[in-house]
């Protein structure tokens, strides 16, 4: 697979828009993230290590910021949110329920703060 670009270029429309937002937020949180590859997925590479993937599996688009601590820093505000299901070290979502900006915003930079101290 090739960069996030090269993804968003495959997918349909209602996917690209919903997986595009999530990169979108994620980079005015993380300007000077890069497009590369986190466990041969296109992410969001910052400081040379993934920060942040978004892919369409069968049933759900996923959200994989390469970090179980990252997915619980947030889990608590998806609780309730229609369509949405965490587990470790993912969240998964429907093109119709999208997540809110700022917990995507909360999730970026939990992993941030990851990566730079680490």
């Amino acid at each position: 697979m090739g960069t996030v670009d090269d993804y968003l270029a495959e997918l349909d429309l209602a996917d690209h828009d919903a997986i595009d937002r999530v990169y979108a937020v994620a980079r005015r949180e993380a300007p000077e993230a890069e497009q590369g590859k986190g466990y041969g997925m296109p992410a969001l590479v910052s400081g040379g290590k993934p920060l942040l993937s978004v892919m369409r599996a069968k049933k759900h688009i996923g959200i994989y910021p390469f970090s179980p601590d990252a997915v619980a820093a947030v889990a608590d505000s998806l609780t309730g949110h229609p369509g949405v299901s965490v587990d470790k070290g993912t969240i998964r979502f429907q093109p119709e329920h999208p997540i809110p900006d700022e917990v995507i915003e909360r999730l970026v930079r939990a992993r941030l703060a990851q990566i730079d101290g680490g």
